[in-house]
């Protein structure tokens, strides 16, 4: 199947790109180039000539010849929606369905929308399924909601998309973020000694894998049209839906010495949720999704030391999404609705232009 991955060059598509392949699927990528250079362990493969393109200028020529799109691209993260709420619901919701529009007119039947268990927002301990109200608390969780709504509204006989609610990602990349929680938690134990909680740890999480998120990618793209038509499927696994404490102390289990402390005044996050993973165990039986989240923080772990990840490391621009693009905008190169000033691929965090802009 040729397939087209947009945000190929974020913090999942570095994972799911190569996976893809490696299943036997011809695989090309669509990407604006915000974190170019936000690398760990030599970074993604090289784009070679390829020029930047944002998703909310595709074309339905474009994208003719393609099998399926795969929409990751994306502002995934809560304090960058807040940064700017405009920006976010222009390339969240916009952004989805101009490539939605696109693959629709230009003949593309499957379209894989990575959305998001956040949609459900502050549901409580409650487990929730598919069917369950949302209650968005970020403009990200927003933008997904309003996305699946439209979404809906496209498909029909020639167009079908499905959704997957990934719950809150963790994992190597070679295109790292340390700004969600699992990843977050393990570089401040590496780099400090210390586990440190900014909410009183009460908060319940869905987690899950890059790599298993990817593997139900894979599911979906391979799967008859029937089953996935318009159908939304919530990505983890139940034993991994965890409070924000156990992390914390299974990451203080893997990096031997550090301690735990929790900030002062500390107090419980609104994003709080239980999510309830038996559709997709029901609707793929022989999907097997294989990471635990221990098992993830020890990847980390391993990680971070070969890359010989330091405190400065995490408190740069490189590997945290807000800090990134302040730093672009602060240079001049995106405007404030994050479209790119030039053609030129971005310089990575550390380049001295940046300095030269300030």
């Amino acid at each position: 199947m040729r397939v087209l991955v947009t945000g190929d060059r974020g913090y999942i598509g570095a994972v799911m790109v190569p996976f893809l392949r490696d299943a036997g699927h011809q695989v090309d990528g669509l990407d604006t180039g915000l974190y170019e250079g936000c690398d760990l362990l030599g970074g993604p493969d090289p784009i070679g000539n390829r020029k930047p393109r944002d998703m909310r200028d595709v074309t339905a020529a474009e994208l003719e010849g393609y099998d399926a799109v795969v929409c990751l691209a994306a502002l995934s993260n809560d304090p960058l929606g807040h940064l700017n709420r405009d920006a976010t619901y222009s390339v969240n919701l916009d952004g989805t369905l101009k490539v939605a529009q696109a693959a629709k007119d230009a003949g593309i039947e499957r379209f894989l929308f990575a959305s998001s268990c956040s949609l459900y927002g502050a549901a409580g301990s409650e487990a929730v399924g598919e069917d369950a109200d949302m209650y968005p608390v970020t403009p990200y969780g927003e933008t997904k909601a309003l996305a699946e709504k439209e979404l809906s509204k496209l498909a029909d006989d020639t167009f079908s998309p499905t959704y997957l609610r990934n719950a809150t990602a963790y994992g190597a990349s070679t295109r790292l973020r340390l700004d969600i929680v699992v990843n977050n938690l393990t570089a401040i134990a590496m780099t400090t000694g210390q586990v440190r909680l900014e909410s009183d740890g009460t908060p319940w999480r869905p987690l899950v894998h890059i790599e298993d998120i990817s593997r139900a990618f894979l599911t979906v793209l391979e799967s008859p049209r029937e089953v996935i038509h318009d159908q939304a499927f919530n990505v983890g696994r139940s034993e991994d839906v965890v409070q924000v404490r156990d992390i914390a102390e299974m990451v203080r289990e893997a990096v031997p010495g550090s301690t735990l402390s929790i900030a002062d005044g500390a107090g419980p996050d609104l994003r709080n949720y239980k999510v309830d993973f038996s559709k997709l165990n029901d609707t793929f039986p022989d999907l097997k999704l294989q990471w635990t989240v221990r098992s993830g923080v020890d990847e980390l772990a391993r990680a971070y030391e070969r890359h010989g990840l330091t405190l400065e490391d995490f408190n740069s621009a490189q590997f945290v999404r807000l800090r990134r693009i302040q730093q672009l905008l602060g240079a001049g190169m995106v405007d404030d609705q994050l479209r790119r000033q030039t053609d030129e691929q971005f310089p990575g965090p550390g380049d001295a232009r940046f300095e030269e802009k300030h």
